[in-house]
């Protein structure tokens, strides 16, 4: 765990802990809700960000790369049409087990639910879409919760996970503790040593 002392904008929390993760490239198409993180990445250049024309086609680019590499793909989209175009490939990655972390711009913390700027609810949108959807609504818990995403995403059945960003979070400045790099939990199956008649099983000696 490595401390940062520094204040640093909701954006420039979120690159440097895709940076603690170990991102290499990322896919999109630019979009004005999270203007911050663009910012961010362009002092990233450790990080590629691949642009694209169109956000399905970016998402079946991050859901390529999760599938060739193991690692989760990365992608990031803005508000209500842009979430919409990668919803196909959210969704493909799902069905594929794909590990896929989804970061969608938002709006303000303060036009929520008045249906401003083309809002959509994503924790209704993408829940039967991905593994986890969440909202980050301070900048603090950037970090904390795109660790945990990453955690989700990589652990058990591989999948995505989609964090919403509000845009005026991404401007809030503060300091956290960045997490990282995340460390996927495999399951380890019981094998059973025989099975009786009656359909019970019966455990090796000793459990």
């Amino acid at each position: 765990m490595t401390t940062n002392l520094y204040l640093l904008s909701g954006g420039q929390l979120v690159v440097a802990a895709l940076r603690s993760h170990g991102v290499e490239m990322a896919f999109g198409v630019a979009g004005e809700s999270y203007l911050e993180v663009l910012d961010a990445l362009f002092d990233a250049p450790e990080i590629r960000f691949v642009t694209c024309r169109q956000e399905g086609g970016a998402a079946f680019m991050a859901e390529a790369y999760g599938k060739l590499t193991g690692k989760p793909g990365v992608l990031l989209v803005t508000r209500g049409p842009g979430a919409c175009n990668a919803s196909i490939g959210i969704h493909t990655a799902f069905q594929d087990s794909t590990p896929m972390v989804v970061l969608v711009g938002q709006v303000a913390r303060h036009q929520l639910d008045r249906e401003a700027f083309q809002e959509v609810d994503f924790r209704k949108m993408f829940a039967p879409l991905a593994k986890w959807v969440a909202q980050i609504d301070m900048a603090e818990r950037v970090p904390e919760l795109l660790n945990q995403a990453f955690q989700v995403a990589t652990s058990g059945r591989p999948g995505p996970v989609v964090l919403a960003l509000p845009e005026d979070m991404l401007r809030d400045r503060c300091t956290a503790a960045l997490v990282g790099p995340y460390r996927p939990v495999r399951p380890i199956p019981v094998l059973l040593t025989s099975v009786s008649c009656a359909g019970s099983s019966r455990l090796p000696s000793g459990q």
